[in-house]
């Protein structure tokens, strides 16, 4: 580090809290965010518009099926390029024909062949993969625009687990589905008439338990009765992982599990993508994928729109009238560790004039 930034990291002013919750409002930078199912734009189909982690974006597939995510914006007179139509190889904006390729670089300016723009890398472009069914894009902040690699769940990419995917807009701040997930203890009443969450005692004294990317939040002395844990897992994505045991009428496999993640649509809005997993094999796995299908699926909606229903509307600002108790554990610990990264991230900012 150079005495330069040494001296501006000591004159810099540390980020206050209200500027950490508002640099959070719009989701945690550096991560792998998943943004939309996969199914829901077609190779060589017209780009799709949406916002994402407060950022204007347009997807869409070349002919040969690879996605391209990219700012909505054509670099003429920024206007939306997801109004524009896809070439195949490229987009072309409906206003004046200008026409970027997947990169960013502006291939051909109709109205005046030759001119400085043509040639130029104008247009940002998003890293992105997909993943068991949904579109991922890596959102770095100005110091961190080239995205590692990313490393999904093990339930979603190995072989020996099966999985569905839900996906839902829910209008609420991302973080309160967060501190929804790493809340084991609602189930027990908000989720009580389900057909698994019924059993166990309805009070519960929880503990925490490290890992190297996250922390277990479990009840202490009850496990496979109920939800009874989450795992919130922070490892190029941010996450949580549950499981719920079934009944032998859920029929063959282990626990049911969810891998669930909240993005942020804007400050007040958010979609999340629930997969629902169970490690299944063989026979079993017909079993497991036919049942759910045509019996759990309803059922598993129906204890979404629950949590759906309850957060309805929830806005940044309410936890100055919260009273938490030892419940609440998971909770706060998860707020207070969003906050620190968001600071990390201010303080690395500022030092570097960004």
């Amino acid at each position: 580090m150079s005495v330069a930034t040494l001296d501006r990291s000591a004159n810099s002013t540390a980020p206050t809290d209200q500027q950490v919750q508002a640099y959070l409002r719009t989701g945690l930078r550096n991560r792998w965010w998943p943004i939309l199912p996969s199914r829901f734009v077609e190779a060589g189909g017209k780009p799709l518009g949406l916002t994402r982690l407060g950022e204007q974006l347009v997807l869409w597939r070349d002919s040969g099926g690879t996605i391209h995510v990219q700012v909505d914006r054509c670099p003429h007179r920024a206007v939306p390029l997801s109004r524009g139509i896809n070439e195949g190889d490229r987009l072309r904006c409906n206003y004046h024909g200008v026409e970027v390729g997947p990169d960013g670089k502006v291939l051909k300016v109709p109205g005046q062949p030759g001119c400085p723009l043509e040639g130029k890398k104008a247009v940002k472009t998003y890293p992105s993969c997909e993943v068991a069914d949904a579109i991922f894009v890596w959102f770095g902040d100005a110091l961190n625009q080239e995205a590692p690699a990313f490393e999904p769940p093990e339930q979603l990419v190995d072989p020996e687990y099966s999985h569905f995917l839900c996906y839902a807009d829910w209008e609420m701040a991302w973080r309160y589905a967060f501190d929804n997930l790493m809340d084991p203890m609602h189930g027990t009443f908000l989720h009580a008439n389900s057909h698994t969450m019924y059993q166990g005692d309805t009070q519960a004294h929880f503990v925490t338990r490290d890992t190297p990317h996250g922390y277990f939040f479990e009840k202490e002395g009850q496990r496979d009765v109920n939800f009874d844990w989450s795992e919130f897992v922070d490892k190029g994505a941010i996450y949580v992982r549950l499981e719920i045991p079934y009944p032998p009428s859920g029929g063959p496999g282990g626990n049911f599990g969810i891998v669930g993640f909240g993005t942020p649509i804007d400050e007040n809005t958010m979609c999340v993508f629930f997969w629902r997993v169970r490690k299944v094999s063989g026979w079993q796995r017909d079993v497991w994928r036919f049942l759910y299908k045509t019996n759990l699926e309803p059922r598993h909606w129906a204890v979404l729109e629950q949590d759906r229903e309850i957060l309805s509307g929830v806005k940044p600002g309410l936890e100055k009238y919260e009273m938490l108790y030892q419940h609440d554990a998971g909770v706060i610990r998860l707020r207070r560790y969003l906050a620190q990264q968001a600071r990390k991230q201010l303080v690395e900012l500022e030092v570097a004039g960004k």
